[in-house]
């Protein structure tokens, strides 16, 4: 289930005069590298577009389910760390864009949890997704949105090179 920490925008409403939607730039969070240059870029294009950024933590299953005690006591830990980082991320994402981010904590497989958030978050304008520069390639979410999962995603993918610096991120965006 979707656990919104900051207040959505609000869409157009039903009169025709009413401004348009807000475009939401969507960033999956992890421990990769090329995390911050996705962020960095979705900041740059939110700011630039009177857009918004929202962050998704996907806390994956743990291994010791059969444990019912300590996986609770595991999920809370990882949820606690779901939170501080996203606060730390939030931090970065009003630096650059003046405003709060969206920000979402699901639990379950990420790919799975990213599907359905964008089917139940109709704003979700735009994925930002880092590539990885290293040999392992560019990172599971995208190999498989850029491949057959590409039907199902139904919004813009960008995919943006892990190794672009901070100068370069600001030229192209």
């Amino acid at each position: 289930m979707s656990e919104p920490t900051a207040p959505d925008a609000p869409g157009p409403g039903p009169d025709a005069g009413q401004p348009a939607a807000q475009r939401i730039f969507l960033v999956v969070v992890d421990e990769s590298p090329e995390l911050k240059v996705a962020l960095r870029y979705a900041c740059l294009r939110a700011k630039k577009s009177a857009g918004r950024v929202a962050l998704l933590y996907v806390i994956e299953p743990g291994e010791m389910q059969h444990w019912l005690a300590v996986e609770n006591l595991m999920r809370e830990e990882q949820r606690t760390e779901a939170e501080q980082k996203l606060q730390k991320l939030a931090r970065d994402v009003v630096a650059i864009t003046g405003t709060l981010p969206v920000l979402y904590i699901r639990e379950g497989d990420r790919r799975d949890e990213l599907l359905a958030l964008m089917q139940e978050e109709p704003g979700i304008s735009i994925l930002v997704l880092g590539a990885g520069v290293g040999p392992e390639g560019p990172g599971p979410l995208i190999s498989y949105f850029t491949s057959r999962g590409i039907a199902r995603l139904g919004i813009p993918l960008t995919v943006v090179p892990g190794g672009l610096s901070d100068a370069q991120l600001d030229a192209i965006t």
